[in-house]
């Protein structure tokens, strides 16, 4: 550990935590904007995130002064842990909210046990992506690779939840197309995935999630029922133009026509209240965020270290395609979370450990250069 107050000063990515920091306090501002334009006088949900936002930057910094190695040491027990902890959710234990029996309810919070399972997901891909890197040709090893995410998928497919389960699929098919050395590996990946999406549609998939997948193929075949979210959303996009209504003045995210305003939709509500501008700013900040991750993969001790902020990066830019693509009508409805601003105390912490690990790659890594 580097416990000398000026060279941990030195060593920290302060651009990365400005970034985060950005990010934070957008969402912070839209969750509070849609509290003010109800009326209600409740902030019960802003004054949440903000003790979350508290106890993430503490945990965030805490983390970062683990030497990260560590973590490649503990991240197959803490993958066994979420393991156990995605089977005990699916008993009476577990609380189903939204549909999905997926939470745990601690009284005054809740906590989603797949959060866990990507952290230690990512940990765990990137291990074995170091040690297969330069030597993966046989059936066996992808099995292995194979079977590390069929497992956690399973379960988070029974809750359902398909938004995680789709994060958690991605996670581990870019973990195979980073280390992937013969094009007979990629065609029979292509080939069990289109077997996996017959397989789930044919058997898998409730009816509504198929009625989601088909709304969104054509918004017009249910405008007042399942489409109504998605056309809510666009119009709220729209209504933003330039310079947005401003903020507690958006007719859509305010007279509660967008559901889900705080989580999944929160993009949207950016969009009609901010604006163009402040969309831009969004996916701009965004765009920095990875490019700061490059610099830290590439200059990265080591092969896991190099692998786990690939795949932290990869996992977030999931998450901001995926949100941003369903507020504005091009992907489906699948309830994932925009990273750093959506309201969520799971999700904020997962995305605050997660960037801990990768300050201490950057520590130990040393600065990236034109800092």
């Amino acid at each position: 550990m580097i416990f000398n107050r000026s060279k941990i000063f030195i060593t920290t990515d302060w651009w990365l935590v400005a970034i985060i920091a950005f990010l934070v306090a957008f969402g912070l501002a839209a969750i509070y904007s849609v509290a003010l334009g109800r009326g209600t006088g409740e902030f019960d949900n802003f004054q949440k995130q903000i003790i979350w936002m508290f106890f993430g930057v503490i945990l965030m910094f805490a983390v970062s002064l683990v030497d990260y190695h560590l973590w490649r040491k503990i991240g197959w027990i803490g993958y066994a842990i979420s393991l156990v902890l995605l089977v005990l959710v699916l008993t009476p234990l577990g609380s189903t909210i939204k549909g999905a029996r997926g939470w745990f309810d601690l009284g005054p919070a809740s906590f989603q046990p797949v959060e866990l399972t990507k952290i230690f997901l990512i940990l765990v891909m990137a291990d074995v992506c170091s040690r297969y890197s330069r030597q993966i040709h046989k059936l066996g090893q992808l099995f292995f690779m194979g079977l590390l995410v069929a497992v956690p998928l399973g379960l988070v497919i029974i809750q359902p939840d398909f938004g995680s389960a789709m994060v958690l699929f991605f996670i581990w098919l870019i973990s195979f197309l980073l280390i992937m050395q013969k094009k007979w590996h990629g065609f029979l990946v292509f080939g069990g995935i289109v077997l996996l999406l017959l397989t789930a549609w044919l058997f898998l998939l409730q009816d509504y999630q198929k009625d989601r997948v088909k709304t969104f193929l054509n918004p017009e075949l249910d405008p007042l029922g399942r489409g109504y979210n998605v056309q809510q959303s666009i119009i709220a996009v729209g209504a933003g133009k330039l310079l947005g209504r401003g903020l507690g003045f958006g007719s859509q995210s305010q007279l509660k026509f967008i559901p889900e305003s705080q989580t999944d939709f929160i993009f949207a509500v950016i969009a009609e209240e901010i604006g163009f501008v402040g969309v831009a700013l969004v996916l701009f900040l965004f765009g920095s965020f990875f490019y700061r991750f490059y610099g830290i993969a590439s200059r990265a001790p080591d092969d896991f270290g190099m692998f786990t902020s690939l795949l932290t990066a990869a996992m977030v830019f999931v998450h901001v395609f995926v949100n941003s693509g369903m507020c504005v009508g091009l992907l489906p409805v699948t309830g994932i979370s925009l990273p750093f601003v959506s309201y969520g105390g799971s999700f904020l912490m997962t995305m605050m450990v997660l960037v801990g690990i990768n300050l201490s790659i950057y520590r130990y890594g040393g600065a990236i250069k034109g800092d």
